[in-house]
């Protein structure tokens, strides 16, 4: 078992311990706890003094805030009643169980970069942010296009003339919430202004499409927001919490196996024999009870966890957005936390489970529909494979 949570706080105490020269640090980031409230602060940079000096922490009251949000989704549409004509199943027997009636998937000829890089050009539109100014680009997938990582070629996409860094967190349905953890400490602690956090999948392409227990839930979408940096007094993300724990891999997965195809040179008692054969990832494998006692269990967990960092009470919450897997997990859920169902976003039922795009392309529905708006309190989770789970509280704007 894993886990990690964190409270933001850009009130920086008087700092009494005396730092090693090498902690001074240029566009990187390093957190230091006063080891009684254990509230976090980050050094933004040192100046460079001459080697006779010692380098102390030059230490900036530096906070983060989303400003922009942007999604796209294939143009594909797959309904229940579609679906009910390749396995044993019904528009009633889905939305039942699942409260999804329709979802978008990806062709061959269509690509997920190019669906995430146009959620990220939406974002930095409403934030009205230039590419040129774009400091990192994280993509959270776990069907990139490039066993390397796609987020370089979303930053190519972009026409990024800086060549920002850009890489892949793979996390699955929690990766949206990592990626803005992530941000948040690039910004706290490395002096970065704008990074761009992009949740894209692409899971039709890794479903089993006649197990009906599994091929119901699935969809693709991309979805991003603009994190930016601000002053102390402005920050948005208060709090966060996260865990992951291996032991419940069994329950959900899509494990890597060897090709049945051998070499095709044969071995012949050569070195072929000894070299692996060809691999691939197998359809998902999934334990809906297993993985829906594990939701319901330890998503409204982690969310009062996180509230209790931030000092903020349940009813503070202005909206619950939770990754879009299951209606009677968001229901479940904000019936533990006594949040009303008007104060819950959901669009499971037009996309399915989307994985990394679910969060913020709920977000940025509830967006521009003016149902979110500045200054409103948002507790997100996301939960999925691995296992992991994690929650934020954070401000719109």
């Amino acid at each position: 078992m894993a886990n990690a949570s964190g409270l933001f706080n850009p009130t920086v105490p008087s700092m009494r311990r005396s730092f090693s020269p090498s902690v001074g640090i240029y566009r990187s980031g390093s957190w230091f706890s006063d080891g009684v409230s254990q509230k976090l602060v980050c050094s933004a940079a040192a100046e460079q003094l001459a080697p006779s000096e010692p380098k102390v922490p030059r230490f900036v009251s530096k906070g983060c805030k989303l400003v922009g949000c942007g999604s796209a989704v294939p143009s594909i549409q797959i309904s229940n009643d579609d679906l009910s004509k390749i396995v044993d199943t019904s528009d009633e027997w889905i939305s039942v169980r699942t409260g999804i009636r329709n979802r978008r998937i990806l062709t061959g000829k269509d690509s997920l970069t190019d669906l995430a890089a146009e959620a990220a050009r939406k974002a930095l539109q409403m934030a009205e942010v230039d590419p040129d100014d774009v400091d990192l680009v994280l993509l959270c997938t776990s069907t990139p296009e490039d066993l390397f990582g796609s987020a370089p070629q979303i930053q190519k996409a972009l026409g990024c003339k800086n060549n920002p860094l850009a890489y892949d967190i793979t996390a699955a349905c929690s990766g949206f919430i990592l990626g803005l953890v992530s941000a948040a400490c690039y910004i706290r602690g490395g002096g970065f202004n704008n990074v761009l956090v992009i949740g894209a999948d692409a899971l039709s392409r890794y479903v089993d499409w006649t197990d009906r227990g599994s091929c119901i839930l699935f969809g693709d979408a991309a979805g991003a927001v603009l994190v930016q940096s601000c002053d102390g007094e402005e920050d948005g993300l208060f709090a966060f919490d996260m865990h992951s724990d291996g032991e419940g891999q069994r329950h959900l997965n899509a494990s890597m196996k060897e090709n049945e195809t051998g070499h095709e040179l044969g071995t012949n008692g050569s070195l072929l024999g000894l070299l692996p054969k060809g691999s691939s990832y197998s359809c998902i494998q999934m334990n809906g009870k297993e993985v829906f006692r594990f939701a319901v269990r330890a998503v409204p967990q982690s969310i009062e966890l996180a509230l209790g960092k931030a000092g903020l009470p349940a009813s503070s919450i202005d909206w619950l957005l939770l990754h879009q897997a299951n209606q009677r997990i968001i229901d479940a859920v904000a019936t533990r936390l006594q949040v009303p169902p008007e104060r819950v976003i959901s669009n499971l039922a037009n996309y399915g489970n989307t994985s990394a795009a679910s969060i913020p392309l709920a977000l940025d529905e509830a967006v521009r529909s003016g149902k979110v708006q500045a200054g409103h309190t948002i507790a997100a989770a996301g939960f999925g494979a691995g296992l992991t789970w994690g929650s934020a509280i954070l401000r719109w704007g």
